[in-house]
């Protein structure tokens, strides 16, 4: 009978050992569970500045880029008027009189005042 006892101790004790590591395992995978949720929450924590940052510098970009046409364009517009200062007496003539205000005889002007904006 002692032996019987003994054995049915042992299993006992082995149930309670069993169950001491069903629980472990639990607390263990939730640990894990947490500490996973913690690593990626820092990690999107630490993306937000960097995609704030990102965004504004493509919002400068584009406005860089805005700026660099409008210079093209006007830089342009003056070679292609400065060429034809250089070559075309006519235009000359024209834009001369135009700043000058003058005119020749017996030619009328008609100038349209715009409202300022």
């Amino acid at each position: 009978m002692a032996a019987a006892r003994k054995k049915q101790s042992s299993r006992v004790k082995l149930k309670r050992l069993e169950a001491q590591t069903r629980v472990i395992c639990t607390f263990n995978r939730i640990i894990f569970g947490v500490m996973a949720l913690v690593l990626a929450m820092a990690v999107v924590a630490s993306a937000l500045p960097q995609k704030r940052h990102l965004t504004e510098m493509e919002d400068k970009l584009q406005r860089t880029l805005r700026e660099e046409t409008k210079i093209k364009a006007e830089l342009e517009y003056r070679e292609t008027e400065h060429k034809a200062m250089k070559d075309d007496p006519e235009f000359l003539k024209l834009k001369a009189r135009d700043r000058l205000n003058l005119r020749e005889q017996g030619e009328k002007i008609y100038r349209i005042k715009r409202e300022e904006e």
